[in-house]
């Protein structure tokens, strides 16, 4: 039997869908989950499940014995947390304890998912490309400053001889958002009536499954050591409100606010 491939996160949005992906690919698979949490959308699955948790490095060896490729999809995905020490020790610490174990593991390939929120905002106003790197003084926020410390240990591991590749998904949304994530939560709120006004801002979006894809073909062909953004349309809110006021029939608000309002928020969690 093929060895298995390790995905953590496998009960989360990403992590859903590259566990999907592989067992489409006749893989087999092994997902890392929290002793005590629910199996979730996994429960239907054919996979194995191994119990640890990203801050305990025994369990997260145990999880990596025998396998093929991690796929770290794990991360604590909140905008903001009353303690900022647990973002940072799921997403900072988790990543350094389980990148080690499949090193040690002797993984033929780790795919680290990161996040676009790690480039840096270019000075001549084209978009960011993979080579520009964010610093944690430039982002807002600690889980985008944990996300940047985060892909600077998968990087480090990289330059140290492990099979490290990162990918950058931008906004992914569709089906499996069951928490949701912030932008799920968007998306349900503007379908409950809950969205009275919109923020003259703008996201890239692209689909979850071609996130799940775009992780697969990182451990295929990605290089050690390098970056790749999975992205696809940008879109203002504005017009995402207004494609989903034409499929729901629900109307789009009309108020505008300055972009300016989220982004003080935001600096209210540095």
């Amino acid at each position: 039997m093929n060895a298995p491939d390790l995905v953590t996160g496998g009960t989360g949005f990403v992590g859903a869908h590259v566990v999907r992906a592989l067992l489409a690919r006749g893989r087999a698979v092994r997902c890392l989950v929290r002793p005590g949490r629910a199996l979730g959308t996994l429960g239907s699955l054919p996979v194995e499940i191994a119990r640890g948790d990203l801050r305990d490095p025994a369990s997260l060896a145990r999880a990596a014995a025998g396998i093929d490729t991690l796929y770290h999809c794990a991360a604590d995905y909140r905008l903001w947390s009353r303690d900022p020490r647990e973002l940072y020790a799921a997403n900072v610490d988790g990543t350094e304890n389980a990148l080690r174990a499949a090193a040690e593991a002797g993984a033929r390939r780790i795919v680290h998912t990161s996040s676009v929120a790690t480039l840096a905002v270019r000075d001549d106003g084209h978009p960011a490309t993979e080579s520009d790197a964010a610093s944690e003084d430039a982002v807002i926020g600690h889980y985008k400053r944990s996300k940047v410390r985060a892909e600077k240990i998968a990087l480090r591991h990289a330059a140290e001889g492990a099979p490290v590749v990162v990918v950058n998904p931008s906004t992914p949304v569709g089906e499996l958002d069951a928490k949701p994530t912030p932008t799920g939560r968007i998306i349900v709120d503007f379908l409950a009536g809950r969205m009275p006004a919109y923020v003259d801002t703008g996201l890239n979006l692209v689909d979850v499954r071609d996130v799940a894809a775009g992780h697969l073909l990182a451990a295929e062909r990605g290089r050690p050591g390098e970056r790749y953004i999975l992205g696809n349309r940008d879109m203002t809110l504005k017009e995402i409100f207004d494609v989903l006021a034409r499929i729901s029939g629900v109307p789009a608000p009309k108020v505008r606010l300055p972009h300016w309002i989220p982004i003080a928020a935001a600096a209210v969690d540095t």
